[in-house]
């Protein structure tokens, strides 16, 4: 982006933007590091979810083969509430890809691309305040 910097006249000037752009990067640093944590963690629980949901769905069709076999009495009612239970996991699970899944994963992602690009673009600024600075003291 183009920036008015021909517009700064003093010294002081560019010292209090490069402040204020040096705190903005140390910020924008910390965010990134942030999301590349929950990014690294997110990809690892995506995983591990989708992986327990299987087993699950894997457990609730065998339990409801076993509910079709057996004859009515204790152990088919058990069967049931096993399988009831089994169905109340798969919810909890399912409810947890929500927020901890690849949905979640992909928008930490785009959090990082997006602190990335800002970091990028405060560099930048830098370097232009600096360069303009240098030039101010030339001048002088």
């Amino acid at each position: 982006m183009n920036y008015s910097i021909a517009n700064v006249t003093e010294v002081a000037d560019c010292n209090v933007l490069l402040s204020w752009a040096s705190k903005e990067k140390a910020d924008l640093e910390f965010k990134k590091l942030s999301d590349e944590r929950l990014t690294a963690r997110y990809t690892a629980t995506s995983a591990e979810l989708d992986a327990e949901l299987q087993g699950v769905v894997a457990e609730i069709s065998a339990t409801e083969t076993i509910i079709s076999m057996l004859p009515d009495g204790n152990s088919k009612e058990d069967a049931i509430n096993k399988k009831t239970r089994l169905e109340y996991k798969k919810f909890l699970i399912e409810t947890r890809k929500e927020s901890n899944g690849v949905v979640a994963l992909i928008e930490k992602e785009v959090d990082l691309a997006r602190v990335q690009n800002e970091l990028s673009e405060v560099n930048g600024f830098i370097t232009i305040l600096e360069a303009r600075k240098a030039e101010l003291i030339a001048q002088a």
